[in-house]
């Protein structure tokens, strides 16, 4: 009998837990607009109890609201957190994402940390941050730049 891992793999890291009005839309959404792989979801006819996607190699877990415990950010006026992704291709990705309805809230352009990058709200009410990493910096010249009034 093999021993049970405490820290599964795939999951080292932080896990985004997104709480949604519509569970089934939103991963049908991440699925169109992000590429993103449906790993499995469970619950009841028309309620998602627990679900998990992959985008790239970020696993993101999603359940339907269930007040009051768990609100969508539809429910409470919106979100305070943003996921922040890179993918290979930050206007392709963003191209296809915005065609599926994704809203820019600032446009991609190459920001002076050595990112491209852009910001984005789902129709679900969550926040996104894509990039491609375009430019290596030190600490030095980040905090130089920033000084320099590029932030």
């Amino acid at each position: 009998m093999s021993e049970v891992k405490p820290i599964p793999d795939g999951y080292e890291g932080v896990t985004p837990y997104l709480i949604c009005r519509n569970a089934d839309a939103a991963i049908d959404f991440y699925k169109r607009a992000f590429g993103a792989e449906e790993l499995y979801r469970v619950g009841e006819p028309g309620k998602v109890g627990h679900a998990e996607i992959k985008i790239g190699k970020a696993i993101i877990m999603l359940a339907d609201e269930f007040p009051p415990m768990a609100m969508s950010p539809e429910s409470i006026g919106g979100s305070p957190v943003s996921l922040y992704i890179y993918v290979e291709d930050v206007d392709g990705f963003t191209e296809k994402a915005i065609a599926e309805g994704l809203e820019v809230i600032k446009p991609v352009s190459d920001q002076f940390y050595g990112d491209r990058s852009g910001h984005f709200k789902d129709p679900f009410g969550h926040l996104w941050g894509f990039a491609t990493h375009v430019e290596d910096i030190s600490p030095e010249e980040l905090g130089e730049r920033a000084k320099a009034g590029h932030g």
